[in-house]
């Protein structure tokens, strides 16, 4: 309750609010630069900062790498001639002159045949 009746004093001139370029209120001018008094262990703690974040991304780059060893990459994993035999194959299309009845009418499939089950005997 103490706190909520204290009201801050008005500054009565110009003179009075600042001196030196800092307000009477503040304690310690110096208060930003006070850590320098420990500049070493500040220049430690920050270098330890700075290393493990270096050890984080290399971590993060080994891993990177891994994964991408896993992956099957056709342009990288495959050898040269089978990677453009495979660009043959994907321009390749049906003809556009055969219909799909000459195709059935050329089977030797069984049209009454039972759908095929993997794992059913009939």
């Amino acid at each position: 309750s103490d706190v909520a009746n204290t009201t801050t004093p008005s500054p009565k001139s110009k003179e009075d609010q600042v001196v030196n370029g800092h307000d009477e209120k503040e304690n310690n001018p110096f208060a930003e630069y006070m850590w320098m008094e420990n500049e070493e262990d500040f220049n430690r703690q920050v270098e330890e900062e700075l290393q493990e974040q270096e050890f984080l991304d290399r971590c993060f780059q080994e891993m990177l790498d891994e994964e991408d060893q896993d992956w099957f990459i056709p342009s990288r994993d495959l050898p040269q001639g089978i990677g453009q035999l495979q660009q043959q194959l994907n321009e390749l299309s049906v003809a556009e002159g055969h219909s799909s009845e000459d195709i059935l009418s050329k089977s030797n499939l069984n049209p009454d045949a039972k759908e095929f089950v993997p794992g059913v005997k009939y």
